[in-house]
């Protein structure tokens, strides 16, 4: 017997993630919001290419959670993270005691979830693959990457078998058993790229070739390293290569030139990377900066680690939604970023 699967959201990655498992042969109903995009990805199919190939891949879909039917062992959430609370409120009537809700957002969102949904029901998801939409139920793979899955509760590697099975038609998948220090360990990326792009308007490439914004890019990697230690969090090196502790070890100018070329050289791989939240800001649509470095100063302040730079960046950022501030190279002026050069 396979799982009955409801995923939550036909964006790129969520569209994507939806066709893979259906046409393995999974399941899968897809909840989509918009009511041209469910018909096509019901009828003609979702069109996927990129580097898996082109493909054109029918998936159920429905455009309201209220029109999903019975109940299903595994709900895949993949909104933004302001979104998920009220979809993860939605789907209780459709969960039995044990179906597992599966948190996809970025950002770390299990502590909301398991609020809503409950400890025993809630799997971290990181998302090592990209992606981006191409049209009205068009996406592009854009690149690969594991899925990492994780309980809050330990000893659940067996029952998260069946889902890590179902998310390897994707793109293989694997199962942690800390998923929050996996969690946190892309939300450290998150928090330096996706910000830093929401205040400035620059592509990564061409942040990471200007002296500030390197610095400050530095700095949130500090602060979340500063307070990973002050909660005893043992980090994996993100994608299995970037070690945040060896990164910003010793003190001395070699050591800071090292960094400097390190993150550089990140920014030229990805140079025409740009930041969601600067697309969220340039659509009219909030971003989840309470989720990146928001959550950084949060925990910062829960433990008694000062975090000003993500201080800043969370009320920056907070300004731009609010039309009070511009997006501009003006902000990495900002008297609080200078103090790190």
């Amino acid at each position: 017997m396979g799982l009955r699967i409801a995923l939550i959201g036909a964006g790129a990655i969520g569209g994507i993630t939806a066709a893979f498992m259906a046409q393995s042969g999974e399941d899968v109903t897809m909840v989509c919001k918009h009511p041209e995009v469910a018909k096509k990805a019901a009828a003609q199919g979702l069109y996927i290419t990129g580097v898996r190939g082109e493909h054109h891949i029918p998936v159920p879909s429905v455009t309201d959670i209220d029109d999903l039917k019975g109940t299903f062992d595994v709900c895949l959430i993949v909104t933004k993270a302001y979104d998920m609370p009220d979809c993860a409120q939605r789907m209780l009537p459709h969960l039995t005691a044990d179906s597992l809700v599966v948190s996809m957002q970025n950002g770390i969102c299990t502590d909301t979830l398991a609020e809503i949904v409950g400890k025993e029901r809630t799997v971290g998801c990181v998302i090592g693959f990209g992606a981006t939409m191409t049209g009205p139920g068009e996406m592009e793979m854009t690149s690969t990457g594991d899925f990492i899955i994780g309980s809050l509760v330990p000893g659940m590697e067996e029952k998260l078998e069946p889902l890590r099975k179902a998310l390897s038609a994707v793109t293989p998948a694997h199962i942690s058993g800390d998923i929050y220090a996996e969690l946190y360990s892309k939300m450290i990326v998150n928090a330096c790229i996706t910000s830093l792009g929401a205040i400035c308007g620059l592509r990564l490439g061409e942040m990471m070739n200007r002296r500030d914004a390197r610095c400050i890019f530095l700095g949130v990697i500090g602060e979340a390293v500063d307070v990973a230690k002050a909660m005893a969090l043992t980090l994996p090196p993100y994608g299995g290569k970037l070690d945040y502790f060896k990164l910003m070890a010793g003190d001395s100018a070699l050591d800071n030139l090292r960094r400097h070329l390190m993150i550089w050289i990140v920014g030229v791989k990805y140079r025409r990377l740009k930041s969601s939240s600067l697309q969220s800001l340039e659509r009219g649509k909030p971003t989840e900066v309470d989720c990146f470095n928001g959550y950084i100063a949060q925990k910062g302040r829960e433990y008694g680690v000062p975090t000003p730079v993500c201080d800043r960046l969370v009320t920056m950022i907070h300004e731009e939604e609010a039309g009070k501030r511009q997006i501009s190279v003006a902000n990495l002026s900002d008297p609080v970023f200078s103090a790190l050069r």
